[in-house]
């Protein structure tokens, strides 16, 4: 039992860690700007895409989502334990929104969040992925998208019976995600929220 709760918290810690490799701040270090001075402030793909262009931002985006595909696919192979293998993926996002590169100030944590699901759940990232763009597509706000996916994510997983700690876990991420994205329903609600745009 001590073996395998060790076990168990080795792979949970070397998840947090990969998810605190701040990409979102280290991909605009090539262009020497730091991207906590510019627009949000934060290290997320959006604010790299808006200040940096489309390249830029859809590398970072990919990463973070890696970010959380990663840890829980090598958890899959590792373990049949529902719970330990959500844990790992859970462990990469509090990485990416608190990593420790960056004195724990990092993302919102909707990339890693859209790569746990990945890993975890490939049909309910397809349909995701999907809802995102088009909300994305019509809104042209990214924080909605952010905001409104991972609480259908949750709702979805919860109505297809899948995994218990699939469902709980889905749920306190959402929670995270969005109590991260309070700024940004700030903004929303006094119009000051930046529409998405191609940097030309």
């Amino acid at each position: 039992m001590t073996n395998m709760t060790g076990f168990a918290l080795l792979i949970i810690l070397l998840s947090y860690l990969i998810g605190s490799i701040p990409f979102g701040y280290l991909i605009p270090r090539v262009w020497n700007i730091d991207i906590r001075r510019h627009g949000s402030g934060n290290i997320g793909a959006t604010n790299v895409f808006r200040t940096l262009g489309a390249l830029p931002g859809a590398l970072v985006f990919v990463l973070d989502l890696a970010k959380g595909t990663i840890p829980v696919v090598v958890a899959r192979q590792i373990t049949p334990d529902p719970w330990l293998i959500v844990l790992a993926g859970a462990a990469a996002i509090i990485g990416h929104t608190f990593p420790m590169f960056l004195k724990f100030k990092g993302g919102r944590g909707a990339a890693t969040g859209l790569g746990i699901l990945l890993g975890i759940a490939p049909d309910i990232f397809a349909g995701a992925l999907l809802i995102a763009l088009a909300i994305i597509a019509i809104t042209r706000y990214v924080s909605v998208a952010s905001i409104i996916t991972p609480l259908l994510v949750t709702a979805a997983f919860i109505a297809l019976n899948r995994p218990l700690p699939y469902s709980i876990v889905a749920g306190l991420v959402s929670a995270l995600i969005i109590i991260r994205h309070i700024p940004n329903i700030k903004r929303l609600l006094s119009g000051t929220e930046p529409r998405i745009r191609i940097k030309k």
